[in-house]
């Protein structure tokens, strides 16, 4: 098996943590592994990177946690009001937004580990935040061309395809497919839809992820594949160390996630029940085309009694034909043509 001198090192703080989870009361299997089958809840209010207004401060106290909890209470409670029904249009360039605040759950609380409400997800850099990135990495998501409402790829002359020649060059998640920040690896919070379901067996265990609907199958004391052999979610192998799941995961198609990393990631991750409604994920992620040293995060998933029901998306997809619509009307426009006409040729 692949395990490098690198991840012990890294995991060994998680390691000295579990110490003390072999006698607390966590549930285990009949071969006396913790016993991580069940769903949980990721949400957290807890940045993945620490503000600089914290500095080096690792937690808040009891009374900013709670304080913070009831100013994102009091915020949702604002955006759920009901609307006003004779309200005029939103004004020309206002955000009329793709749904309301019901559709939000971020979580209720700062994520808490090891008794610490964590001020950041990111752990190493002990700043709480980035590593910088290579010179020549792929650039961020936020740094590609932004829609600016003009056909700009045909100003920019773009070469063939361009974004917009057909549905298959929108992003993963614009399509339903996938977005691998929530489904992992690694598996970090979003503002919506943060279920987990683990099942576990011996030989293998499962974890399916609630947004996009993906399931991760972790094989259990087993080889990685060939580097030839490229997957959705990557390769995923996994081990026993103490009382802590430990899990490697590469071999990854070539596809963002955090919207820059690229298929030579390799991320480490380690799951440990702190108690039996608590369990600590914790991950590392290494990828030299892009970090100029590795990064590790932590924070906590709360068991739930909700199900995860399938996430469906947009059915059917409709907002691609508007995107497609979209951008032929612009092109219309760009060349001096009637929109109208080339959108809908009928009228």
């Amino acid at each position: 098996m692949h395990r490098r001198t690198a991840f012990s090192l890294a995991v060994c703080f998680s390691l000295a943590s579990a110490s003390a989870a072999q006698d607390r009361d966590i549930p285990r299997t009949p071969s006396g592994r913790p016993d991580l089958s069940g769903t949980y809840d990721a949400a957290t209010l807890t940045p993945m990177e620490r503000g600089e207004v914290f500095g080096g401060r690792v937690a808040l106290t009891d009374d900013e946690a709670a304080r913070l909890a009831e100013v994102v209470r009091q915020a949702k409670a604002f955006a759920s009001r009901p609307s006003d029904p004779n309200r005029g249009a939103p004004p020309v360039g206002g955000d009329s937004s793709s749904g309301n605040a019901f559709w939000i759950e971020p979580g209720q609380s700062v994520s808490k580990v090891d008794g610490q409400w964590r001020t950041s997800i990111l752990i190493d850099p002990p700043n709480g935040r980035y590593p910088p990135r290579v010179a020549d990495a792929p650039p961020r998501r936020g740094e590609r061309r932004q829609n600016d409402g003009t056909a700009y790829w045909l100003a920019a002359g773009l070469d063939a395809p361009g974004p917009y020649d057909n549905m298959e060059q929108r992003p993963y998640a614009e399509r339903c497919l996938g977005i691998r920040s929530t489904s992992g690896a690694p598996m970090l919070p979003s503002l919506a839809n943060n279920h987990k379901r683990i099942v576990q067996s011996e030989d293998t265990i499962m974890i399916l992820l609630e947004m996009m609907h993906d399931a991760r199958i972790i094989r259990m004391n087993a080889e990685h594949d060939p580097p030839e052999i490229k997957k959705w979610l990557g390769d995923s192998i996994g081990w026993w160390e103490g009382d802590t799941f430990t899990v490697e995961t590469t071999n990854f198609v070539d596809r963002p996630a955090f919207g820059q990393d690229t298929g030579n990631m390799t991320v480490t991750e380690w799951f440990r029940m702190e108690s039996p409604d608590s369990l600590i994920y914790t991950f590392m992620v290494e990828d030299p085309t892009v970090w100029t040293a590795p990064f590790t995060g932590e924070y906590a998933w709360s068991r739930s009694e909700n199900k995860v029901f399938e996430y469906a998306c947009h059915e059917g997809n409709d907002p691609l034909k508007g995107i497609m619509k979209g951008a032929r009307f612009l092109e219309a426009v760009f060349r001096g043509e009637d929109p109208e006409g080339v959108v809908n040729p009928t009228r």
